[in-house]
């Protein structure tokens, strides 16, 4: 395993006692003799990292949601599944993912991402690949399993990635683009799987085998390149200019502990264990990951019960995925712009309850269709915010990464629930399914609206000076993390 590196942009020596807040610091005090320009250099990050990762998590979405369109080209036939199996195959996924999500994110703290993201893109690759040549539902079983182990560590890993690279006002932005992959997948996936569902008979192979090989080989040979375009941290980033790496340094030293030359230790990921917060980012996204998995595992099965056949149903999964991908983007401008989080997850998680209330009480294909695109349309835009959250709010590096993680771990808890909700006797109103995802969207409201106050009501304690005495008798460059009254959370 290669030696982790040092986050810090560059070798760091005592680190100057500064404010946290939550509002942009002025630049203009910051030590930049070269004249760089910010918002170039800001460009130019987003050029050079956001694409590498949004294309990885594409492709990662790509391959975990494809069964849905496989079932629709005879997977559960070929493979001698009933419809109970088929989503007992779908629940392993999520079990491994959880299994494996903070050993992950924990392996990347201790190594690179430039090393690590890639692996483990190579390594979906090809389970992924494999999945095209299963022959039986024990085969089956075992790929899904492996195929949630090997992708669990991706997200969680990117989120704490763009942390240690952007101020955290900036953050937000970049990974609801990079989340907006999601539904871009969805989208994707749906014209593809139409497209390659004309490769019946080719190799002897059906349609839905094809679907897994060409996407898994796709992504196999992403992975490889991957090891020369993902960045690692801005220490060793061989794109920046010395100059550009100070100047990186002093942009984030005012602003955030990415700067900090933190050791891993285990009583930092024991830390965000004991914080209470850190359960209910993980909740604020359990709440909305059965809706969006069940709707991305199940949308096209949904739609072809609507009384389509499998093709127009394939490529009617597109409007919902590219509306859902739009409003993703525009929610998370309003979002950064306005500077609260909260009120737009809530909003938007709203806007996908009235989906679901169409979904359960129309009884024509075309309203239950629309119901689906609003569904589509709310989910995904508050699961982006949900998600940075924690990169946000959360303080010492390894608690981050923790934090993250366990974020991923308990949403998708829920998603372990929503796979054995849509069976296939239920059709075509799955009352159960789309019960379960209106009431965790209810759910998610209440959680968003507690932690919001949470947040609120400690940033008034810290303003008013009621946590300064955490900083007796510390020394200037000592740090405690979001437990420092410096510190202010985003709401």
């Amino acid at each position: 395993m290669e030696k982790a590196e040092t986050p810090s942009p560059v070798p760091s020596a005592t680190t100057e006692k500064a404010a946290f807040t939550d509002s942009p610091l002025s630049d203009d005090g910051l030590d930049n003799p070269s004249g760089i320009q910010e918002k170039a250099l800001l460009r130019k990050l987003d050029l050079r990292l956001l694409p590498a990762v949004t294309l990885l998590y594409l492709l990662s979405f790509l391959d975990r949601s494809n069964v849905a369109n496989a079932r629709l080209d005879g997977l559960t036939t070929d493979l001698n599944m009933t419809g109970n199996q088929y989503l007992t195959g779908l629940t392993l996924y999520f079990i491994g993912y959880v299994l494996f999500e903070i050993p992950c994110n924990i392996v990347l703290k201790n190594t690179s991402p430039r090393r690590w993201l890639p692996t483990l893109t190579l390594a979906w690759g090809v389970v992924a690949t494999l999945m095209g040549v299963t022959q039986n539902m024990a085969g089956f079983f075992v790929v899904r399993f492996v195929l949630g182990m090997t992708e669990s560590g991706l997200f969680p890993g990117v989120v704490f990635y763009l942390s240690m690279w952007y101020k955290r006002n900036e953050q937000h932005y970049r990974i609801a683009l990079f989340f907006s992959a999601a539904s871009l997948a969805g989208a994707f996936g749906g014209i593809l799987a139409y497209g390659i569902g004309f490769m019946k008979g080719v190799g002897g192979l059906d349609g839905w085998r094809w679907i897994f090989i060409l996407e898994g080989i796709l992504t196999a040979l992403v992975s490889l390149a991957a090891y020369r375009f993902i960045a690692n941290y801005p220490a060793t980033a061989s794109f920046l200019s010395d100059s550009e790496r100070a100047y990186i340094y002093a942009r984030l030293k005012n602003d955030s502990d990415a700067t900090r030359d933190e050791a891993f230790a285990w009583r930092n990921v024991s830390q965000a264990f004991r914080d209470p917060k850190c359960w209910l980012y993980g909740l604020g996204f359990h709440t909305l990951s059965l809706p969006l998995y069940t709707l991305s595992l199940f949308l096209p099965t949904i739609i072809k019960d609507l009384g389509y056949t499998a093709a127009q149903a394939q490529l009617l999964t597109v409007p919902p995925y590219a509306c859902a991908t739009c409003l993703t983007i525009t929610v998370a401008v309003l979002s950064e712009r306005y500077r609260l989080r909260a009120p737009f997850i809530m909003a938007s998680a709203c806007v996908a309850i009235i989906g679901y209330i169409i979904l359960l009480s129309a009884p024509s294909a075309g309203a239950s269709y629309f119901g689906t695109i609003l569904a589509a349309s709310g989910i995904y835009p508050a699961t982006a915010i949900v998600l940075s959250w924690p990169a946000n709010n959360v303080s010492g590096q390894t608690k981050r990464a923790t934090a993250n993680a366990m974020q991923i771990s308990i949403g998708n808890l829920g998603a372990v629930l929503g796979t054995q909700l849509y069976r296939s006797d239920d059709g075509p109103r799955y009352f159960l399914g789309h019960g379960f995802a209106l009431g965790y969207l209810m759910a998610n409201v209440l959680v968003v609206g507690t932690l919001w106050a949470i947040l609120r009501r400690e940033n008034e304690r810290r303003e008013r000076g009621e946590r300064d005495g955490r900083l007796v008798g510390l020394e200037e460059e000592e740090w405690l993390g979001d437990e420092d009254p410096r510190w202010k959370f985003q709401t």
